[in-house]
């Protein structure tokens, strides 16, 4: 196990340290499934060039990336702390930076509330500088469903219908910080967070398979652990036909979607279909391919092609 970073070490080395193991072992990489959700829901709500100034809509979409780097970081974080005594008798996780030791709870805590606390301050920009209270008044809201998932997993196997449901905010948020009025008249941006549900719920009801026995021996609640195997791969694959249905819609939804975004969702559905072929040939071991290779590219194809289209 490997010591807690300690106060003998000078005070900003020590710092970096604690921040830099904190954010490597939540693995940002992975804002790959929510960013390109939140950036397309923001163009989707994006009023039309001759009502609105770019330089104001750059302005909000920095902000808008700022508020889900903290935000992950909060949500990913509490995890962490949430699931830390888990982590460390779990093999898989057991070297996690919290759960080992590297970096302690107070650590991983502080950290996390430094974030809280950078979203909601990003948050109160929307309302400074672009005059919408929106985000400030959803902010603390917000970073609470977030974090709630994570205790999820102690009482209901409904826990990855949670996770799904912390992303699937993404476009929704970025809206209301863009124009909360969109959410009214935009059908496409809910069919869009009903894919983001679905399909984050499915991926994660595969991954959750590593932890099967382990989810078992622990009470933990999960699809795996309730209905096993084949049982989860089923309900992962429905989740996912139910996900391709709402993609489909948001193309139909929204006249200003083209060629390009429905090619695009062709594809994300192609996808989908060889992530459980993978899946059903290889087992555990189609894993690694199916959760981190094919689902990251799944979101950055929609992102980008759904703002190709808005933009044309």
């Amino acid at each position: 196990m490997g010591a807690t970073i300690t106060a003998s070490q000078s005070s900003p080395t020590r710092r970096l340290r604690v921040v830099t193991a904190a954010l490597t072992d939540i693995k940002l990489a992975h804002s790959v499934f929510a960013l390109p959700f939140a950036l397309l829901g923001a163009f989707l709500a994006k009023p039309s060039a001759l009502q609105a100034q770019w330089g104001v809509f750059v302005g909000q979409l920095l902000l808008i990336v700022a508020c889900m780097f903290f935000a992950r970081t909060w949500a990913m974080l509490i995890n962490r702390l949430a699931d830390r005594r888990f982590d460390a008798a779990n093999p898989r996780t057991s070297r996690r930076a919290i759960a080992s030791g590297r970096v302690s709870a107070r650590q991983g805590l502080t950290v996390a509330l430094l974030a809280g606390a950078a979203f909601i301050m990003c948050c109160a920009l929307f309302w400074i500088i672009f005059n919408n209270p929106w985000p400030a008044i959803l902010c603390v809201p917000t970073l609470a469903w977030i974090a709630f998932y994570s205790f999820t997993k102690r009482f209901t196997a409904l826990a990855h219908v949670f996770l799904g449901g912390a992303l699937a905010v993404s476009p929704l948020a970025a809206a209301i910080a863009v124009r909360p009025e969109a959410l009214a008249q935009t059908p496409a941006l809910w069919l869009i967070a009903g894919f983001v549900l679905l399909w984050v719920a499915g991926f994660d009801i595969a991954y959750a398979l590593q932890d099967l026995d382990f989810d078992r021996e622990s009470s933990l609640y999960s699809v795996p652990a309730k209905v096993g195997m084949r049982g989860a791969l089923w309900l992962s694959r429905l989740m996912h036909l139910a996900a391709a249905a709402f993609i489909i819609g948001a193309a139909i939804a929204d006249a200003r979607f083209g060629v390009i975004f429905s090619l695009a969702v062709a594809v994300i559905v192609g996808i989908l279909l060889i992530e459980h072929l993978v899946l059903a040939r290889r087992g555990l071991a189609g894993l690694p391919m199916a959760f981190f290779t094919l689902n990251g590219i799944v979101s950055c194809v929609l992102g980008a092609a759904g703002i190709t289209d808005l933009l044309a």
